[in-house]
């Protein structure tokens, strides 16, 4: 993915992730950011964005199906349709120090809920090497990318139970 700063190849195919314009401005102001301390404390700055799930989404204990493999800080994902199909997306992030795994929260968040389903489904985990580098730990990265994936799938699963109405 190359190091914060670099622009990857945008081109998108049919078979290729595609990137949602909300999602798409969001990493294109954080490429802006070339230093290394810049990008971390935007990176606290979005994670203090962070909102704890609405009592009237989910309670704890949360279940083990919206738990996200692999991630240290203890990550729930909560998916909410919309009347026009799309999806809410909710993050739990029971790890207080998670400020990683709060930011991607805050940043899937507010870019994914409310995108056409298809593209959702088709969004790459390679953003998280695009937003915190490539120094990032194997397990901090697995989990990162976890929660993307599991975005993914509440967006397929949503997409199959359109289908099927």
């Amino acid at each position: 993915m190359g190091q914060p700063g670099q622009r990857p190849n945008r081109e998108v195919t049919a078979d290729s992730p595609a990137i949602p314009g909300q999602l798409s401005r969001a990493l294109d102001g954080f490429d802006l950011l070339v230093d290394r301390s810049e990008r971390i404390n935007a990176l606290i700055e979005t994670a203090e964005r962070w909102q704890p799930v609405p009592s009237t989404i989910a309670t704890r204990p949360y279940g083990d199906e919206h738990r996200t493999p692999a991630c240290e800080s203890e990550v729930y994902l909560f998916a909410v349709a919309r009347e026009d199909g799309t999806l809410d997306f909710h993050f739990a992030v029971e790890n207080p120090q998670g400020i990683s795994a709060k930011a991607m929260a805050v940043i899937l968040t507010e870019t994914l809920s409310g995108a056409p389903l298809d593209l959702v489904a088709r969004v790459s985990g390679d953003l998280v090497y695009r937003l915190f580098g490539d120094e990032l730990s194997m397990g901090k990265s697995m989990g990162l990318m976890g929660m993307v994936a599991m975005v993914q799938r509440s967006a397929r699963s949503a997409s199959v139970g359109a289908a099927g109405d």
